[in-house]
């Protein structure tokens, strides 16, 4: 029996791909002075770049969940087809997506008992969650059914690197991640934080270097630490907030390794409602490891 992935727009795939593999993606809702928006819609392109300028002029962004409205037409449009659903979505630990859409799938498929729907909280974000998105989707392709999938994730989700460095904390801050003092120190003497996903999908301090320079260089460190030589040829992403010069520095340092079997590096922009609260510069790299730390 045919099944459908469907994920939200904290994925931070490229719609390229999302079409290339029929990828469904409920559309997360960011707001400023009370006009509401909504993070990805199939076929409308969004100028993140003008997103991230607005920000950097001082304007405000607040987030919320899915548009229920659109999420509930996605969903029953899948049931309508005879389709099953896997829904792969949104760290827990940062957003109430993932139990939203996992209750509204439990809601609908009430009303069509013939239908299966399983739901995978990745414990990631941007294309932490998007890389185990497109990886379910090659698997799919290749034959494997809804659990088969489905159990490789709650396997794999604990060995999805989240590296990430960011180059304002005040965001953070904002967002209620870190103290003020600590985001005003940080901005004083310079010092980017490199941060990761723990196990349980929460965002988690490890280290502070000085200069933007080094932070990027941290990250690809980290990789080499860490890296799943085991996994065979890896799909690399990195997400950024506007700040693509770093984006393919780090991507560049990568592929020059002759040491990493990397298949291919995906760049594209952190959407949004992820970047209303990490800011301007933040710049993410995903990867599978050996662990998470």
């Amino acid at each position: 029996m045919s099944y459908t992935i469907v994920t939200d727009s904290s994925c931070n795939l490229p719609e390229a791909l999302i079409e290339r593999y029929g990828i469904e993606v409920l559309p997360l809702r960011f707001m400023s002075e009370g006009k509401e928006y909504v993070s990805f819609l199939k076929g409308k392109v969004t100028d993140l770049a003008a997103f991230y300028t607005m920000m950097r002029d001082g304007k405000v962004f607040t987030t919320s969940l899915p548009n229920q409205q659109l999420s509930t037409d996605i969903i029953r449009t899948e049931f309508e087809r005879g389709n099953d659903i896997l829904y792969i979505g949104f760290s827990s630990k940062l957003s109430g997506t993932y139990e939203a859409t996992a209750a509204l799938l439990d809601e609908i498929g009430a009303a069509y008992p013939d239908r299966r729907h399983t739901a995978v909280d990745t414990r990631g974000a941007s294309l932490g969650e998007g890389l185990l998105v497109l990886y379910a989707a090659r698997k799919r392709e290749l034959g494997h059914s809804l659990d088969e999938v489905a159990a490789w994730l709650d396997d794999a989700r604990f060995r999805l690197a989240h590296w990430f460095t960011v180059d304002d904390l005040m965001y953070l801050y904002r967002g209620g991640r870190v103290s003020r003092p600590a985001a005003t120190a940080a901005a004083f003497l310079s010092i980017k934080p490199v941060l990761h996903m723990d196990d349980a999908g929460a965002l988690v301090p490890v280290e502070k270097v000085r200069g933007r320079r080094r932070s990027v260089k941290a990250l690809f460190d980290h990789l080499k630490k860490s890296w799943d030589a085991d996994f065979g040829p890896q799909t690399v992403a990195i997400s950024h907030g506007d700040c693509m010069k770093d984006a393919q520095e780090l991507a560049q340092m990568i592929r020059d390794d002759r040491a990493l079997e990397v298949e291919d590096v995906i760049v594209n922009y952190v959407d949004p409602v992820i970047g209303a609260h990490s800011g301007p510069g933040t710049l993410a790299l995903f990867y599978m490891a050996k662990s998470r730390d």
